[in-house]
């Protein structure tokens, strides 16, 4: 009979803690949820206090079956799902759904992969939390309700196919509403001057405090200047002091390992998973800040043995967050002594940016000494000033220093230079002095950390929702994170050196944006409806409050069925009289125009494959569309744009005596060549493209498609050997396969293919896929 059976939501985490548990104990893993509201109507009996009704899903009846089989046979069951509410959620599906009894069922719990942590957890089992449990039903259950009754109204209201979600729908706002302001900000010019001087063969740079607003003023004082003698007028030094950041939260480390890394926001919760599982980081979803007294301890050995004793300090940091659980930790490594893990390199690289973070919040502060010179303009009350820094003792600097989103000004602006040695009174000799012409900026569009950042601020969304809603928003075509160019603008750059003023007109690019998450017309849309609408819905403070209201249930503080019922009453009502908005009313098209040329009404509009400009009324034979480009919106297409999008499709050329077109597409700008459609690089035009830049475009892949196709098995056509970017490899439906080392795409057999596939393990992998293999 078995002894010990340990249920986790892994089978990475399942290895890696059966290793430490010994042979009276069998860990499997459930492999996440098991159970989920059904999809349909009846999964929530709303007159009945919103009972649910729960089903295993498809994907889970295997498993299901296996755990009965073994929880039956065995003496005691563990039910080690996450220390959060989704898995105190996974605990309570397991316990019905397996039939556990009371007296041979414990709940355990740890925060960390380690002997240590597991041993401790089986020697304090507990219950199961039917707060933690209720709290993620309340949220499952409201966020179901408002998708469900959402959803169908803004089908049938704007167009098939959307949908609507409680945290989606916000986060989605924030990023409309940030577009507009960009739209809307009237860039003002002002100048900056900035100034170069000499002292015994160094450099260094001053600044002028006060910008000019205009170009005559910024002229004036630097042809001023030509005629002016500089001197010290003030040297002041002070110490100063820099403090490491806190340890990370779900939040930080999304965000620095966006900053640092260029990871995604999902990226970088797959990588730390793999961390956590693998016994290297502690839980990586949490909103605590708070280190262990074990895990001070580590640190402080580790520091001392590596830098010596003046390099620590003991630092307790608490969390801002009011629905942080202290009892719970900032993620840190496992271990304070290994500065680098064995795996995979992401993973390698975002142990290493955990590992120095946590090291870093236990070192001592850096100490700094500033310098703030002030240089005096003999004909002018004007003074310019120049500021350095000289790193004292490096203190946390050793290890770690945290990135920020600001952007600088400019290349120049917040460079600190080291500045040479100086006395009050000494002249000073003016190598250059520049006037340059800078533009305010609007507020940045958001990166998916620096949205994070903001939902966080509001109270949105607690640590396990953070990457799924940047997910969703993106997966629903609400908004695209992409690398957009920017465009040249002018700038005036003034110069006095040598006795000589320069005045020159330069170029820069403004506006490039990478990896920004930029809204679509359907978003703009959506986003005005349901503000209209459903007001509370995607209000920031509504929602951050029933944010609350779970945390509450979490504490026990209040029924989840009494907190959903003083949601819905007033939601549902909001539903019933959308009903009887008419679709004409809902702003999905606007009118630019009449044609010049013929008079007709020109609209910018929602259709169905995306949005449009159109010539002429819905029910006219004659009308005509053309799809916007990327970065174009309905709501400020001015006449000028439009008439521009109607002249594609364009004829380009011939080639192979067959006609090319150059169209804008759902997908972007493309060239039509018979049946096959060929997409246009990022620096084409289809306004521009030429006949000879079309032939190249169309002969490049296919030439790439030849070399990209190795082979195919008349056994299983579906699947394909391939050339990729990183290699040959084999491809089956949505997922593909690794070739190993030793085997020639080429040479591959039909049976060796089955094989490798059948190695390696891919959840999409369905049984039966294959016929039986030929003995």
């Amino acid at each position: 009979m078995l002894k010990n059976l340990v249920i986790v939501e892994s089978p990475a985490k399942a290895k890696t803690i059966e290793g430490y548990l010994g042979k009276d104990f069998k860990v499997v893993s459930s492999y996440g949820h098991v159970r989920d509201l059904p999809k349909g109507d009846k999964a929530i009996d709303i007159k009945n206090r919103f009972q649910p009704t729960y089903e295993v899903t498809a994907d889970k009846k295997e498993v299901i079956k296996n755990l009965k089989a073994l929880s039956k046979d065995a003496v005691m069951v563990y039910l080690a799902s996450d220390d959060d509410r989704e898995g105190e959620a996974i605990s309570w599906h397991l316990k019905e759904v397996l039939n556990l009894k009371e007296e041979r069922t414990r709940r355990i719990v740890f925060r960390e992969i380690t002997k240590n942590a597991i041993t401790k957890a089986i020697e304090n089992p507990r219950g199961i939390d039917y707060n933690l449990v209720n709290a993620q039903q309340a949220r499952r259950i409201l966020d179901r309700l408002v998708g469900f009754e959402l959803s169908p109204i803004l089908w049938k209201k704007i167009k098939t196919g959307l949908s609507a979600g409680r945290v989606q729908s916000v986060a989605v706002r924030l990023i409309v509403e940030r577009e507009r302001e960009i739209e809307t900000h009237k860039s003002k010019s002002s100048f900056r001057v900035t100034a170069l001087f000499e002292v015994e063969g160094k450099t260094f740079q001053s600044e002028l405090p006060k910008k000019f607003d205009t170009k005559a003023e910024a002229e004036d004082f630097l042809k001023k200047c030509l005629e002016a003698s500089f001197s010290v007028a003030n040297l002041e030094k002070k110490p100063t002091k820099k403090t490491p950041a806190a340890p990370f939260t779900t939040s930080t480390l999304q965000q620095e390992a966006s900053r640092k890394l260029y990871f995604s926001v999902a990226q970088t919760m797959s990588v730390a998973q793999k961390l956590y599982e693998a016994g290297k980081i502690t839980y990586m979803r949490t909103d605590s800040t708070n280190l262990s007294q074990d895990a001070m301890s580590a640190a402080k050995q580790s520091i001392e043995d590596s830098f010596g004793s003046r390099y620590h300090k003991s630092r307790q940091f608490t969390t801002k967050s009011e629905s942080a659980q202290e009892a719970h930790e900032a993620i840190r490594p496992t271990d304070f002594s290994a500065s680098q893990v064995s795996g995979e390199r992401n993973e390698q690289r975002l142990y290493e940016l955990i590992w120095k973070r946590a090291i870093a919040s236990q070192m001592a502060d850096a100490e700094l000494e500033k310098t703030v010179i002030t240089i005096a303009i003999s004909n002018s009350t004007l003074n310019l000033v120049a500021t350095g820094e000289v790193i004292k003792f490096d203190g946390f600097l050793k290890v770690y220093l945290e990135d920020t989103d600001d952007e600088p000004e400019d290349e120049e602006e917040g460079n600190k230079s080291l500045l040479p040695p100086i006395n009050i009174g000494q002249g000073l000799n003016l190598q250059e002095m520049k006037g340059r012409e800078t533009f305010s900026r609007p507020a940045p569009r958001y990166t998916e950390a620096s949205l994070v950042k903001k939902l966080e601020e509001l109270g949105i969304g607690r640590p396990s929702t953070y990457a799924p809603t940047i997910s969703t928003i993106q997966k629903r075509e609400y908004v695209v994170k992409e690398a957009r160019d920017g465009t040249p603008r002018n700038y005036v750059e003034m110069k006095i050196a040598k006795g000589q003023f320069h005045d020159a007109t330069k170029t820069e690019n403004t506006g490039a944006e990478k990896n920004k998450l930029f809204p679509t017309n359907i978003a703009m849309v959506v986003n005005d409806f349901l503000v209209e609408h459903f007001p509370n819905v995607i209000d920031f403070h509504f929602t951050a409050r029933v944010e609350k209201e779970f945390d509450d249930i979490a504490a026990g503080g209040q029924d989840w069925q009494d907190m959903i019922d003083g949601f819905y009453g007033k939601f549902h009502k909001s539903v019933e009289d959308t009903e009887q908005v008419s679709r004409q009313d809902v702003n999905t098209s606007r009118m630019i125009g009449q044609h010049p040329s013929n008079g007709k009404n020109v609209y910018a509009r929602l259709g169905r494959f995306g949005p449009l400009v159109q010539i002429g009324e819905t029910e006219d034979e004659d009308k005509q569309f053309a799809s916007l480009k990327k970065g174009q919106f309905i709501e400020n297409m001015t006449m000028d744009d439009a008439l521009e999008l109607f002249k594609l499709p364009r004829e380009v050329g011939f080639f192979e005596d067959k006609k090319m077109t150059a169209a804008l597409g759902r997908y972007g700008p493309y060239i039509k060549h018979e049946s096959a459609f060929y997409s246009l690089n990022k620096e084409q035009d289809p306004m521009s493209i030429t006949e000879a830049e079309a032939i190249e475009l169309i002969v490049n892949k296919r030439d790439a498609d030849s070399k990209k196709h190795i082979k195919t098995f008349d056994e299983n056509p579906e699947i394909q050997v391939l050339n990729g970017r990183w290699g040959p490899y084999i491809k089956l439906g949505k997922n593909n396969y690794k070739i190993p080392k030793g085997k020639e795409a080429e040479q591959l057999t039909y049976t060796e293919t089955i094989e490798i596939i059948e190695s390696q393990p891919d959840a999409g992998k369905k049984k039966g896929k294959f016929p039986a293999k030929k003995k």
